[in-house]
Parts: structure tokens; sequence; C-alpha cells
């Protein structure tokens, strides 16, 4: 059994379920290679329109694997502070590749998240959640810094500086409710009815055309990391002018003009 299960729930929909139930879904050097190969998998899937992002069991991911993460593959450091650092590296890489990935992810978030898992909810673009999510910043409760795995870049810009840093610096758990009131999560439903819930907000997203969710997406995270208001602008320019010219955008006029839906992937 992979542990990184792949399924379509839905026509659009590519599932990935973290599948260690017995560890909570804790990250070992294989599951997120495996995850790694995942995001490439769909990245060029035009039939994927969204990924969704889940844990088997009773937790979302549990972070780091204590009892045994393993080696970075293709290194071949013998020193500790090197494996060390080659480690932490193939793990935070998982942040820049959601980030990257032209569809959007929404973490169906149905258990604990804590320190690695925490960070993937974070780096998703849209976050659902049970009322059984629990949340933290783990890495401060065991001697070490909370500013792990994007944590430090994407929390503040989340939920606002203020509270990020009160929720790193204590590392405390916090719960679904509060997620929501903070805006960390957008939803908060009963456990049966998490994944409907994210299959319907994918349903939501696909009534768009793929490209404008692409960008759309690209530019969301381009505005965060730049400067300024006018690099935002000048972004949004050119984006809409490439969108424009589009076979999706054609398609999507037509559609408007014959009263039907967009058949994007014809």
């Amino acid at each position: 059994m992979s542990d990184i299960e792949i399924s379509r729930p839905r026509e659009g929909i590519v599932q990935l379920t973290m599948n260690r139930p017995d560890k909570l879904n804790a990250m070992t050097t294989a599951m997120v290679e495996n995850l790694h190969s995942a995001l490439r998998g769909v990245s060029t899937d035009r039939t994927c329109r969204v990924v969704v992002l889940t844990g088997a069991g009773r937790g979302f991911c549990a972070g780091l694997d204590l009892n045994g993460y393993g080696d970075a593959p293709g290194f071949e450091w013998h020193g500790r502070v090197e494996r060390g650092l080659a480690v932490q590296k193939h793990i935070a890489s998982l942040i820049p590749a959601l980030r990257s990935l032209p569809q959007p992810v929404i973490a169906a978030v149905n258990g604990p998240a804590a320190g690695g898992g925490f960070a993937l909810v974070l780096g998703s673009d849209i976050r659902v959640a049970s009322d059984t999510a629990r949340f933290n910043a783990a890495f401060i409760r065991i001697g070490l810094s909370a500013c792990d795995i994007g944590t430090s870049w994407l929390l503040p810009r989340l939920v606002g500086a203020a509270r990020a840093q009160e929720l790193m610096l204590t590392g405390r758990i916090f719960d679904a409710e509060e997620a929501s009131r903070i805006g960390l999560v957008t939803d908060v439903v009963p456990g049966e009815a998490l994944m409907e819930a994210a299959y319907a907000k994918a349903d939501e997203i696909m009534l768009n055309s793929p490209i404008g969710v692409s960008l759309t997406k690209e530019g969301m995270w381009s505005a965060l990391e730049i400067p300024g208001l006018q690099a935002a602008i000048d972004l949004e320019n050119r984006q809409q002018i490439m969108a424009s010219f589009s076979s999706d955008a054609a398609e999507a006029r037509a559609a408007r003009a014959e009263k039907r839906r967009p058949d994007y992937l014809s």
C-alpha cells in the first residue's frame, strides 16, 4: 500500500491522501518523495483541475516522523550537519512545489496537523477543516525553532503577524474553531462532511477556465512576494492580456453566448 494514495473522486479532481494512518501520517523520506512525484504527475495532467490533499485515518499529518525519517534521496553526505540540512531541504521543497503547481490545492484537514503537516496546510491554496482538526507549530516544543518549512513566511500572511508570533512562540495547539476565527481555514464542518465540502469547493473552482484559475493562483502568490502595488498591477495587466487570447477564454465566451456550460478539456 502506497504512503501517498492517488484517487479521482470526481471528474477534474485528483485527491492525494497521505497514507500512514497508524503514524498520523508522519513524514518519512519515502512519503515526501512520493508526494513530490505525485505533484509532478498532476502538474502536467490537463484532466486535473483541482488537487485535494488530505490524510488517512484520524489525522492529517503529524509532521516529521521522529522515530526515523530516513536520509534525503540523492545525497551522499556523511557529516551530521550536511545530512540534516539535506533532509531539511527535502521536506521544505514541498512548499514551493505546492506553490508552483498550476492547479489549486485544497487542504482537507481531517485531524491533527502539526509541524510539517501544519506547513502543508499553510502551503495549500484553500483550507477546509473538520471539527476534529488541530494545528500547531510543533518544533518549538522539542527545542527547535518554529520557523520551519515556510511557516515563518506563510503564517503571518494568512493570519497576521501578531497572531502568527503568538502561535509560533508558544507552539500551542489550537482547534478548528479558532482556525476559522483567525482566518486560517475557510470552513469548518463535521468530519463526515469534510470531503464533500472540499469537493464542492473544487466544483466551484472548476466553473472557471483552467488558464484563468492557474493565472489567478500564480498572480496571488506572486503578489505576496513582490514589493509594491505597481509591480502587482503590472503583472495583472500582462496576465489579463495573455488570458484574453487563450482558447479557454474563447470557449468561455462561446458558452456564454450559447447559454451552456463551458467545455475546457475538449
